[in-house]
């Protein structure tokens, strides 16, 4: 795998504002971590008048959400981590002003399959129409699998239609949203392990599969776990502003980034990058943060401090014992590739509708289930499930200066946890590549290593990050893309809403740390959600 150093700031507009050292000992705010949510956070309070300072380890902003030229000598500018926008509020683009772009894929999926030996694929248009029911009658033979597809994104719309507005006020109960829903929705969706649904709701393998995936990306479980995390995976992937939609950002996402910190710096926020947190003391009247420049040890003093890192990372910074055995853990293979061209399918489908949405690779229901029993027992699956994207073909521009057919190529693969890779993690990681690139290559007139193109040293253009190398980067345990299992969106009836953090789903143990990540209740993916959430606790405790 290759790649030149990181640099995703190299071209960004307000890198240059960001500061190495605190203007002042103490703040009304002070934000661990200046990935989306804390930029949000940040924004949000200092346009309230309160003094607020970012502290970032690093020496660029952005976490997960940063574009880069991963590639010697190619100007390609790749979202590197995090690649796609659902979640992120159109409240919260219009609150802060924030100058981006997102575009609709024309295609919403597209999933290569071979049946009796005859290569064919499921098209799934993003606004269904006609070829989207004979694609599936072609496959299945009838309209019923449609039908039923029709009926089960209804209700999971239904859902999504009373959840998402209530994603940036305080915390609704679990009963306020079942009676909006209807039994059988909540039932389906909220009750029954995934998995049952599924299999009670379609008969083909494929469609059973295309439905499943939305419960796994970045999450290792069984589709007929009790616990439910996969349904709460599967929820957040699809109630997105009530569309679930999943948008491009034009430009990368850095763009959502620098969006974002200008909103902070402008409403008068500091960012400090180079400022490793070392340790947060709370106290009854707010907290004492130390951190490190790389030479000097400093101090500071907020009234409140809001934590953009994993609860699990926020219990060493208090001093909690370090306790392996709660450590989240990831579960994703992420490729990153430059092409010369796009690839010609079996198919015959155009390569510019199949990869212009998410192009499935074995994913059927079937092969899930197996590729999880394989890891489950500790080995990488075969064939290993994952799903592919061509950014390019939505947003050019991340491709500008590239001769004329280069494409970006990214690919995600499912039920591939950190433990697999414990062991070997660089052999490992080559061997999960060979088999994400021979599980397209099963759907391709030529082999994709005749059209990956090369850098200045003419090394083919392939980056692969798995969950250790996310924990390096990104400090993220366990490589866990969402700082740990998703929470339901909502809050059980029982639960204790006493306090602004508690309403707002950001409470720690310590009334003057507040949670501002992924790993707050309704955290998970680029939102910006808990970040707003952060900042109206803050605001509704003053």
């Amino acid at each position: 795998m290759t790649g030149q150093p990181y640099h995703p700031l190299r071209h960004s507009p307000v890198a240059r504002y960001c500061q190495r050292v605190t203007s002042r000992s103490s703040y009304d705010v002070a934000i661990v971590g200046a990935g989306h949510n804390g930029l949000t956070a940040a924004a949000y309070l200092a346009k309230a008048g309160l003094s607020v300072v970012v502290l970032e380890r690093l020496g660029h902003v952005g976490g997960a959400a940063v574009s880069a030229e991963a590639f010697d000598g190619r100007p390609t500018r790749l979202s590197r981590y995090s690649y796609l926008v659902s979640l992120l509020p159109d409240q919260i683009v219009g609150d802060l002003g924030l100058d981006i772009g997102l575009v609709s894929r024309p295609t919403a999926s597209y999933t290569p399959t071979t049946r009796d030996g005859k290569p064919g694929g499921l098209l799934v248009e993003r606004v269904e129409g006609d070829a989207t029911r004979e694609s599936f009658r072609e496959l299945t033979g009838s309209d019923d699998e449609y039908d039923a597809w029709r009926v089960f994104y209804t209700d999971v719309a239904r859902l999504g239609w009373v959840v998402a507005p209530t994603l940036l006020q305080p915390l609704p109960r679990a009963s306020r949203i079942r009676a909006q829903v209807g039994a059988e929705t909540w039932n389906d969706l909220v009750v029954a392990p995934l998995g049952e649904t599924i299999e009670r709701r379609f008969a083909d393998d494929t469609i059973r599969g295309v439905v499943a995936t939305d419960a796994l990306i970045g999450t290792f479980a069984s589709l007929h776990d009790p616990s439910l995390v996969q349904n709460r995976c599967f929820l957040y992937h699809l109630i997105g502003n009530g569309t679930g939609e999943w948008r491009v950002p034009i430009g990368g996402m850095g763009a959502v980034t620098d969006a974002l910190t200008k909103a902070a710096l402008d409403a008068g926020g500091e960012i400090v990058t180079g400022a490793g947190v070392r340790a947060i003391e709370p106290g009854d009247d707010g907290a004492e943060i130390r951190y490190h420049d790389g030479h000097v040890e400093h101090g500071l003093r907020a009234g409140v401090v809001l934590a953009n890192v994993a609860p699990w990372v926020l219990g060493l910074l208090l001093g909690e014992p370090h306790d392996e055995t709660t450590k989240p853990e990831g579960a994703q293979l992420k490729v990153n590739f430059l092409l010369d061209r796009l690839p010609q399918l079996r198919s015959g489908v155009d390569p510019e509708v199949a990869f212009a949405g998410t192009l499935h690779l074995s994913e059927g229901y079937g092969e899930l289930l197996s590729a999880y029993g394989a890891a489950a027992a500790g080995r990488l699956p075969d064939p290993l499930p994952g799903e592919v994207y061509c950014h390019s073909l939505t947003d050019p521009s991340i491709v500008s200066g590239e001769p004329a057919g280069t494409h970006t190529l990214t690919y995600f693969g499912l039920h591939t946890p950190a433990s697999i890779f414990d062991a070997d993690p660089e052999g490992t990681k080559e061997e999960a590549v060979r088999r994400a690139i021979a599980s397209l290559d099963a759907h391709l007139v030529e082999p994709l290593e005749s059209c990956v193109a090369r850098d200045v040293q003419g090394r083919p253009c392939i980056e692969a990050k798995i969950p250790q190398d996310i924990e390096r980067d990104l400090a993220m345990p366990g490589g866990h893309i969402f700082h740990g299992d998703l929470e339901w969106p909502w809050a059980p009836d029982r639960a204790r809403l006493e306090s602004p953090a508690e309403r707002w789903g950001v409470q720690t143990d310590h009334p003057s740390v507040l949670l501002c990540g992924s790993g707050a209740r309704r955290g998970g993916a680029v939102s910006g959600i808990a970040g707003h959430n952060a900042a109206q606790a803050v605001l509704e405790s003053r």
